[in-house]
């Protein structure tokens, strides 16, 4: 009786068999390099610079921004200009505040107002009456009351960023360079990720959109994360919301935070409390008191370290949850040195607190 041999393949099922084997190890590699990388979720109210964050981990990690992408950026730029400009125009018109040189001044504000912000890229920057324009209106004391009170009607804070460069902005095939991105305002909708490896381990970082309408959205981020990190501008303590202008931004991400760090999502996971914008919240509390916002605030208004310290008991002292720690840095998200730093002090501790759940 003769016995039987496995059968041969032939050509094709060769080809089958070797391309399901390398499915397979492609399987195996993703979930390998998937359980070696830490998921860090940004979450705060919108105005609090977690987009900034998201660029800096590109310009720190991952190469920065390619040269099609600055030229398209040139446009965002050039809308948020035009746009902070009409807002301006808008303030003096509802709170009735008058140009100090009206002959001059009122021509000018027609201009920017019959201004198109959304151009092209090629188009943006183009119409050097626009930038007299506004170079003119800059000057003018009336403009200048409704900037003063701009924080009252959303008001962008790069305006001065940009208006100080304002010549540069307008010289021929001008390209923003990485501060020039990094203070760009471009409304996130949606989920925005990057990858970056550091050291031994992979990170993903994921932005969702924080304005009211894009809350909804947060939960399906909600899996998997191994780190809560939550955006504060600390400058918004005196600042409407974009989406609302009867509420107060600091007020507002109070009442996130809370819900969040006390909720059953994060109660194991590390959260990191970044209070953000000390450079612009610096600048303005010896101009508006924290007082008339908050009124329990007993400290000197003008005392940057009192008065931040305020804000970071304020948060911590939300926790309720026991044994629960809030690690929270004070930043800039538009110092790239300062930020590297920052980034580097917070992936060491989320590294180390996760080192059961990471294969290193």
């Amino acid at each position: 009786m003769g016995c039987t041999g496995s059968k041969e393949l032939d050509p094709e099922e060769k080809a089958a068999a070797k391309a399901n084997a390398n499915i397979d190890r492609m399987i195996r590699n993703d979930k390998k390099i998937a359980d070696r990388t830490v998921k860090i979720l940004l979450l705060g109210a919108g105005e609090s610079g977690k987009s900034t964050i998201i660029k800096q981990m590109r310009i720190i990690h991952a190469g920065g921004f390619p040269h099609d992408e600055r030229r398209q950026t040139r446009a965002v730029i050039y809308s948020n200009l035009v746009v902070a400009f009409k807002v301006i125009l808008d303030i003096m018109k509802t709170e009735s505040i008058s140009f100090e040189q009206c002959e001059k001044s009122e021509p000018l504000a027609q201009l920017i107002n019959e201004t198109e912000p959304d151009v092209d890229s090629d188009e943006a920057f183009s119409d050097l009456t626009v930038r007299d324009a506004m170079k003119d209106l800059w000057v003018d004391e009336g403009v200048q009351k409704a900037v003063a009170r701009g924080h009252e009607f959303a008001l962008h804070d790069n305006l001065q960023y940009y208006f100080d460069s304002i010549d540069r902005l307008f010289e021929p095939d001008w390209l923003p360079n990485n501060n020039d991105m990094l203070h760009s305002r471009l409304r996130t909708t949606g989920i925005t990720e990057t990858l970056f490896e550091l050291e031994s381990a992979n990170f993903r970082m994921m932005d969702v959109g924080g304005q009211r309408s894009e809350r909804k959205k947060w939960i399906h981020c909600f899996e998997g994360v191994n780190c809560l990190l939550f955006m504060v501008a600390l400058s918004g303590y005196d600042q409407c919301l974009v989406e609302d202008q009867t509420a107060n931004q600091m007020h507002e991400a109070m009442m996130l935070f809370e819900a969040l760090v006390n909720g059953d999502w994060f109660k194991t996971k590390p959260v990191i409390l970044f209070l953000n914008k000390m450079d612009l919240f610096k600048a303005k509390i010896g101009k508006s008191p924290i007082s008339r916002h908050f009124p329990d605030y007993q400290g000197p208004e003008d005392d940057f370290e009192v008065a931040s310290a305020y804000f970071a008991d304020k948060f911590r002292g939300m926790a309720r949850l026991p044994d629960r720690e809030v690690y929270h840095h004070f930043t800039n998200a538009t110092d790239t040195t300062l930020l590297s730093v920052t980034m580097k002090s917070v992936q060491d501790m989320v590294i180390q607190r996760n080192l059961n759940d990471l294969i290193l």
